[in-house]
């Protein structure tokens, strides 16, 4: 009789857990239905109107704009509203961020930011709206707030309750089911010379993928292939990722195959403070896409949300016409070319736990409200000194709809140098319907592609 009570307690008390893990009722649900956006933010304006309603976001492509097209600017007609430099930042400060006030200070007055009307185009295909609403419901972070569950296809928490949730957010946003382009990436030297290095990228997201079951996606959120193209002495260079959901069952796979040695390799430290390639030693592995991979390394703080001034619709960056010497400036990118906005972003900080080896011993997340992509970020070192600065320069690709960087870059505040990829211009569009299957991300297919 004990056992079997034993047994009912026990079957009870999993049944309560699974409700007390569950990211929100369903009455808190309903709220992005209502005052909030499908994928969480706040629906409303701000107070004083110049943040305003989201009413759908640019869900269509410009009428002048054709699919196989690179992006135009949907606002061609939006002029500056007003240039924030060094001599007048003190008049902004509450909505600037650290990095802001550092690069303003060290930089100016090359370095400014130029203030444009906001736009919410933040905008997401519909099956893409449902499925958070069902996450919402269901999503759970794991003990070890290294993986999620019982979620797919999209961000799992669109009303976050805890720092790591909103991470989770940027780590798992729609991004589309796949696409296939081409970059550069450089890493200019302090007088602002500098060599590209031209990659070739294959993303295919089965997480993502419409009418996936978590069950039949083996634990992968992406697999992604890049192809070195230029210059010669890193052409052929094949690099390999496969990105896990629960990265404590099945932490990241990578391999990496060199042109020089024939052989294709695992790769067990891409992840966390190494080096990313080909970066000069500007920046970490785990701060390609502003932030990925496990977040076991940090404490992770929601400080709450603020209104600030961030990249935004940077439609003059990947405009076509632009070349990689039109962006690239001694000690930071040509700042004409950039656009920034007033949103309301989350803010994330991250401070490193006790006995981690990592070189930054804290960070600082601006996240999107609208689209859960991270677009600013603060690293700082050991003794606390603001260290390097990392800003997303995003844009609508109107084939989906989806709302992604075009241009990544991270300023080193100590070396007065910097890393910036996403020199997409020149290049085909995105594609987002390559038509990739999963068995083209195996290391046999690497292996098959190094030899052609």
């Amino acid at each position: 009789m004990r056992s079997r009570l034993v047994a009912c307690m026990a079957v009870l008390l999993v049944g309560y857990t699974g409700q007390v893990l569950s990211a929100v009722t369903v009455a808190e649900a309903e709220r992005l239905k209502r005052d909030l956006t499908p994928v969480g933010a706040e629906r409303a304006s701000n107070a004083s109107g110049s943040i305003p309603e989201w009413t759908g976001g640019l869900s269509e492509a410009p009428a002048n704009w054709r699919k196989g097209q690179v992006e135009i600017d949907p606002f061609p007609q939006d002029e500056t509203l007003f240039v924030i430099t060094a001599s007048n930042m003190h008049l902004y400060k509450d909505r600037l961020s650290e990095g802001s006030i550092k690069m303003l200070s060290q930089y100016g007055p090359n370095f400014f930011m130029p203030v444009y009307q906001t736009r919410r185009t933040a905008a997401f295909p519909e099956n893409v709206y449902e499925k958070y609403y069902e996450n919402a419901l269901t999503a759970e972070v794991l003990d070890n707030g290294n993986g999620v569950r019982n979620t797919i296809m999209t961000s799992p928490f669109p009303i976050p309750k805890t720092g790591l949730e909103v991470m989770w957010n940027h780590i798992l946003r729609y991004r589309g089911e796949e696409v296939s382009f081409r970059s550069a990436s450089a890493t200019p030297q302090v007088d602002g010379s500098y060599n590209p290095v031209v990659n070739h990228y294959d993303y295919y997201f089965p997480y993502s993928k419409e009418g996936a079951v978590l069950a039949d996606i083996d634990n992968k959120i992406f697999y992604l292939k890049t192809d070195t193209i230029s210059p010669s002495t890193l052409a052929g260079t094949i690099t390999l990722v496969h990105e896990t959901l629960d990265q404590v069952r099945s932490p990241r796979l990578a391999w990496r195959y060199d042109a020089g040695s024939r052989r294709l390799r695992r790769s067990p430290n891409l992840a966390y403070e190494t080096d990313l390639p080909n970066s000069s030693s500007l920046r970490s592995v785990d701060q390609k896409d502003m932030y990925n991979g496990a977040p076991n390394q940090y404490d992770w703080e929601l400080k709450g949300k603020r209104e600030m001034f961030v990249p935004y619709n940077a439609y003059k960056l990947h405009d076509e016409s632009v070349k990689p010497g039109d962006v690239i400036r001694a000690g930071h990118i040509n700042q004409e070319l950039t656009r920034y906005e007033l949103h309301r972003v989350w803010v994330v900080e991250a401070t490193r736990r006790t006995g981690i080896k990592h070189i930054y011993d804290r960070r600082v997340f601006y996240v999107d409200e609208d689209s859960w992509q991270i677009l600013m970020s603060e690293e700082y070192d050991d003794a606390g000194n603001l260290w390097r600065v990392s800003e997303a320069h995003n844009i609508s690709y109107y084939q989906v709809p989806v709302f992604w960087t075009t241009m990544e870059m991270t300023y080193d505040l100590k070396a007065k140098r910097y890393y910036v990829d996403g020199l997409n211009n020149n290049y085909p569009a995105y594609n987002f319907e390559p038509g990739f299957r999963g068995s083209e991300f195996t290391a046999s297919s690497a292996r098959r592609d190094a030899r052609r």
